[in-house]
């Protein structure tokens, strides 16, 4: 098991969050695309080396990401039309439960937890507590917290427009 801290940085180009361990040493990097269609993200770990790209599809009714890594889609992460935030993630045979508007959820496959993310309040930028159970899932359930963030940052950014 492991926990993560992913934290945003809140003033800078593009959006870019920092992914910590226990011991607070950066473990990964996440750096997004500054105006560019699609919305991209791409995960490195401390080196610099990419691990997995999300990317934003343009042009759907509701929010899609898609998670590549190693050159190759693993998974779609698309929000479902429901009244409660409610999302699919499809081929990484991953399910969601818990809730997603305060960003507190858990993630199994198969019946049994894989990880738990939680949203820390008090803090300076968007800041998640992530336990993994299964390590090889680490920079899935990232590039997961890393789209669902962006859907609720374009959805906060769209009603304050409407106002």
């Amino acid at each position: 098991m492991s926990r993560l801290y992913i934290k945003q940085k809140v003033f800078s180009v593009g959006e870019k969050f920092t992914v910590f361990g226990e011991s607070e040493q950066p473990r990964y990097y996440v750096q997004g695309s500054f105006m560019r269609v699609p919305k991209r993200f791409t995960v490195t770990d401390g080196a610099g080396a990419p691990i997995a790209e999300i990317t934003k599809t343009a042009f759907s009714l509701l929010p899609r990401f898609t998670v590549e890594m190693q050159g190759i889609e693993v998974a779609t992460i698309r929000k479902e039309f429901s009244f409660k935030p409610k999302y699919f993630i499809e081929g990484a045979a991953l399910d969601v439960s818990g809730d997603w508007w305060d960003m507190n959820f858990d993630v199994s496959r198969s019946g049994q937890r894989v990880a738990s993310i939680r949203k820390k309040w008090l803090s300076w930028g968007d800041t998640y507590e992530v336990d993994i159970f299964d390590d090889a899932l680490e920079a899935m359930i990232i590039s997961l917290v890393v789209a669902i963030d962006r859907v609720r940052a374009d959805a906060a950014s769209s009603s304050a427009a409407t106002m």
